[in-house]
């Protein structure tokens, strides 16, 4: 009998521990001390203010970037109404189908009112 007062199968389960995680304190069944990890900084892309060194660069810069953002949104303006067209396009067609199918149904009930009442007769 086992002086530790454990059985055989706590040892081995305590083994297979150690094996699987390579920790040699599940022998002792005290628990592995795990550190906390910090995340890195963040990694700033954008440019410092030290590089652009007058106010006529500034300028320059924020007409670039509203000229750029007014770009974009024309393109995407563009996309959007040509989506809208095909969208439009699309229900008019479905619409033409089921305007057809609606004529036919309508016909065919009167056929069928029409059958039904020269047999009621």
């Amino acid at each position: 009998m086992p002086s530790s007062g454990r059985g055989t199968g706590e040892s081995c389960v305590q083994k297979l521990i150690m094996a699987v995680t390579g920790d040699e304190t599940a022998t002792t069944g005290d628990m592995p001390a795990y550190q906390i990890r910090t995340p890195p900084q963040a990694v700033v892309m954008a440019a410092s203010p030290g590089t652009l060194h007058s106010p006529q660069q500034l300028a320059e810069e924020a007409t670039r970037k509203r000229e750029l953002r007014l770009m974009k949104n024309r393109e995407a303006a563009k996309e959007c109404r040509r989506r809208k067209k095909e969208y439009i396009k699309c229900l008019e067609s479905r619409v033409a189908v089921l305007e057809v199918q609606n004529k036919k149904l309508i016909e065919e009930l009167e056929t069928l009112k029409h059958i039904y009442s020269s047999q009621t007769d």
